[in-house]
């Protein structure tokens, strides 16, 4: 179906909307934590953003199908827990701070809660709240350039209730849970015909897919410096190769995090969970530690390759200093013969032989070839 975005303002009760999505809309300013103020206070902390935040509602069971754009907020409210359907409202957008607060109060949701949502510098995290709510931060990676390869993290946020997902995401990218969405629509799979749970999986599974999207990316790079270092490239950068590593560091880093999470939802003591779905989170926590395991061993290859490096810029320079000690080493007994017979003494038998030249000239010849032979010898040549 065709989609609009909202274009009504927040402090009217709108959710907003309108533009496209651009590489030049997100300036270079950033926002940072308000401090001294009270916890649960709302603040973005990120990018500044120039679009609007746009909402998405999709109500759907194994028999219905529906997805709107919000125009109002009181659209956003959450549904009855009689009714037969689940509601997944998608927020592409977390820096209006008003908006989130309204769609908080409608939903019941902690002050703290909302505070992690705005907060695009938060680790990844899960809470279970008394009223029933499961809160969930991760973040979902990006590869910005390829050469150098450059990652960045966007931060996504769940809320699962009893009969509902909210879904936050900043608006950095194009929408990373399309795929979803069109799963949902077409029918396809165990969606329709699961609870909320399975959506929050659904949801934590393209985050996850994602990964080894940005590995196979990763990889690349890595191989293309592996393939240089074993070619001994000299133009070969050990800045890019450090910078390599720093990029599995953070990707590891955001990554880490989601491996305790996924085994938190797991246990057997979860009730927001259930048993039925619990075996595709064990599955989304195997592929977390393919991730991780994938990533570690990235880290080990380019330490090695470092090292692989550096040595052969010390061989190099060491074949360079092994030639010129040999030059040095054959010019030395020819420089103390110039010497001597540079010297200025009246009485030197030689300088009245009339071959005497000759006789020099032949000396140091002789003595250039044996030592090169013996060089040879000695495979040091």
């Amino acid at each position: 179906m065709n989609r609009t975005d909202a274009s009504n303002k927040p402090n009217g009760g709108h959710a907003n909307g309108g533009g496209t999505r651009n590489g030049s809309r997100k300036s270079k300013k950033y926002r940072k934590r308000g401090l001294l103020t009270s916890p649960g206070t709302l603040t973005y902390i990120g990018p500044d953003i120039g679009m609007k935040t746009k909402i998405r509602r999709i109500r759907y069971n194994e028999h219905m199908y529906k997805e709107e754009t919000v125009k109002t907020l009181e659209e956003c409210r959450a549904a009855e827990n009689g009714e037969n359907f689940i509601t997944w409202l998608n927020v592409d957008g977390i820096h209006e701070t008003e908006l989130i607060a309204k769609l908080g109060a409608f939903y019941h949701l902690h002050p703290l809660l909302l505070e992690d949502v705005v907060n695009t510098e938060h680790k990844p995290k899960l809470e279970l709240y008394d009223t029933g709510h499961l809160f969930l931060t991760l973040k979902m990676l990006h590869v910005d350039s390829e050469s150098p390869i450059s990652i960045s993290a966007e931060h996504v946020s769940f809320v699962m209730g009893n009969n509902y997902v909210l879904s936050f995401q900043e608006e950095l990218t194009s929408d990373i849970f399309t795929s979803v969405e069109n799963r949902l629509e077409a029918s396809v799979g165990k969606t329709r015909r699961n609870g909320p749970d399975y959506l929050l999986f659904a949801l934590m599974d393209v985050v996850v897919d994602n990964y080894f999207i940005v590995l196979e990316k990763l990889g690349d790079a890595l191989d293309a410096t592996e393939d240089q270092v074993i070619r001994g490239v000299q133009e070969l950068s050990l800045k890019d190769m450090y910078a390599l590593k720093r990029e599995l560091t953070l990707a590891r880093r955001q990554i880490w995090p989601l491996r305790d999470m996924v085994n938190q939802l797991i246990r057997e003591d979860n009730m927001r969970i259930g048993r039925d779905v619990i075996p595709y989170y064990r599955d989304l926590y195997d592929h977390i530690m393919q991730v991780l395991d994938t990533i570690d061993s990235y880290r080990e290859l380019v330490a090695s390759l470092v090292d692989v490096h550096l040595s052969t810029i010390s061989n190099r320079m060491n074949q360079v200093m092994k030639t010129l000690t040999i030059f040095s080493a054959v010019f030395m007994p020819l420089t103390f013969i110039v010497g001597v017979y540079g010297m200025n003494f009246e009485f030197m038998p030689e300088l009245k032989d009339p071959n005497g030249y000759y006789y020099v000239w032949g000396l140091m010849v002789a003595v250039t070839v044996g030592m090169i032979f013996y060089f040879k010898s000695k495979k040091w040549m």
